[in-house]
């Protein structure tokens, strides 16, 4: 039964290291997803779920251990999924990494690197030393339709009496004309809907986001957001939005589900 849920954004540039210079523009998302994931911690769950969009590749599940990396982006810092539950530390190095390539074969979650929305989610655990629960991870595919998304959520909350679930995903990227998927007058909309949805928990709201407006806005957080959905279902959780902003014109949220 899942017993909490965190939402957070995973872009890369949530990694320090990743954003250089340009740290501080997101310090104030980064304590909010530390905030978020305090709540989890203290709904004293027994398995936590790390959810996030994933490519071709990048998709299925991944256990405890499983490791990723930011080196695709300039900067020598590896992740394992679990955190301190894990047993493991960020690493900041220059030697090689262990994990395969992204462009690996796939199968066993531990043979293939974790795709960047479960690395961000990773660097997020070990950042608040995670070891509340067991943990173990799973990339969802952007297209996934609504009814799949919602079965997977769940299938995942019947897993444990006490499930808690990190849900990573961003909203449209088309909020301004420097935004990645340029400007689209639908976007702001789409993201107040699900502001609302995360606000309230609000799981109706989020089984009814449009899957081909999400797709056309680049939500990618869409899929993610309709397995919470899910998992929440008759699980009579309050909603709290911590945060909600449109840095680099990308919608951003932190919400927590209790």
């Amino acid at each position: 039964m899942l017993v909490a849920a965190a939402v957070c954004p995973c872009p890369p540039l949530l990694v320090p290291e990743v954003a250089a210079s340009a740290a501080p523009e997101l310090d104030e998302a980064r304590a909010v997803c530390e905030d978020a994931l305090g709540v989890l911690a203290a709904a004293r769950p027994d398995l936590l779920v790390v959810v996030g969009p994933a490519g071709q590749e990048g998709r299925g599940p991944y256990p405890e251990g499983a490791t990723g990396s930011f080196r695709g982006f300039g900067v020598a810092v590896d992740v394992v999924l679990g955190g301190a539950h894990a047993g493991a530390d960020v690493r900041t190095d220059t030697g090689a990494h262990a994990g395969a390539g992204a462009g690996g074969a796939r199968g066993v979650g531990a043979q293939r690197e974790l795709p960047t929305s479960l690395a961000v989610a990773a660097w997020l655990l070990e950042r608040v030393h995670w070891s509340a629960a067991p943990v173990s991870g799973l990339g969802i595919g952007e297209p996934l339709a609504t009814d799949r998304c919602v079965q997977a959520g769940k299938e995942i909350a019947g897993r444990s009496d006490r499930v808690a679930l990190l849900v990573m995903g961003d909203g449209s990227a088309c909020r301004t004309l420097k935004a990645p998927g340029y400007l689209d007058e639908r976007a702001a909309g789409f993201d107040e809907t699900v502001a609302r949805a995360l606000a309230a928990a609000d799981a109706a709201a989020l089984k009814a986001l449009d899957a081909e407006l999400a797709y056309d806005l680049k939500a990618a957080g869409r899929a993610p957001w309709q397995l919470l959905a899910g998992a929440a279902d008759d699980a009579r959780l309050s909603g709290e939005l911590l945060y909600d902003a449109a840095p680099y014109g990308v919608g951003y949220f932190v919400a927590a589900w209790t």
